[in-house]
């Protein structure tokens, strides 16, 4: 579901990101249909502006992505992370609610965004990084679709007019992810195994294993 607000900047902002940031799509036709209900977009984390480059290439549904409430405050970014429906989250790890909220979103059709990484770490490949299990911890509980995406650039950090390749790969279901519903409470397992398929879409880097992609997973929560 998109707002009228972020159908109009869209058409006024996205020419410019991909002049900026030489946006470079693949796969961008593996999003799901509006008819196919709502989705979470889980994605490596390399710089703030992330989501705007995601929003970019995921032109059928309007993703609504978890962010920082630091990031409210910063002039211009914040207003535009709030025009893309970006909503914020408390990450000292108080803000229980934002979970909450999140699956009542889900649950009333919109589509969410969410960083399994839980904060940026540019110059590092992402598959080299800790998570979280926010991630698991929604898709437990609704069920929900996730589609993977991977995001590259020259030695993982963002700079202006330098190609960004964004990968988005074929849509995880909860059967997939949760081995036909074996794993279905195993938040740990869920964002392992979502954090693999992301990592697995870096044309130069392929995991040996579902373990070996999460084995630096640590802490609960996004």
């Amino acid at each position: 579901m998109k707002t009228k607000t972020y159908r109009v900047w869209r058409f006024f902002l996205w020419g410019i990101i991909r002049l900026i940031f030489l946006v470079i799509p693949h796969g961008a036709k593996n999003e799901p249909k509006v008819e196919e209900g709502p989705y979470i977009v889980c994605a490596n984390h390399m710089s703030a502006v992330d989501p705007i480059i995601i929003c970019d290439v995921l032109k059928r549904q309007q993703p609504r992505f978890m962010a920082k409430k630091e990031l409210f405050s910063v002039p211009v970014l914040g207003k535009i992370i709030g025009w893309l429906g970006a909503y914020p989250v408390d990450r000292s790890g108080r803000d229980a609610g934002v979970l909450t909220k999140t699956v009542k979103m889900i649950g009333a059709g919109y589509s969410i965004g969410m960083f399994p990484q839980g904060t940026r770490r540019p110059g590092i490949h992402p598959s080299k990084t800790p998570i979280r299990n926010g991630v698991g911890l929604i898709c437990s509980q609704t069920h929900v679709t996730v589609l993977p995406v991977f995001l590259k650039t020259s030695g993982f950090r963002r700079r202006f007019f330098h190609p960004v390749r964004v990968y988005v790969g074929k849509p995880i279901t909860f059967d997939e992810y949760s081995e036909g519903g074996v794993f279905e409470k195993d938040y740990r397992h869920i964002s392992e195994y979502v954090f693999y398929r992301i990592n697995s879409l870096d044309p130069d880097y392929v995991p040996d294993s579902v373990e070996t992609a999460g084995e630096n997973i640590t802490g609960a929560g996004d």
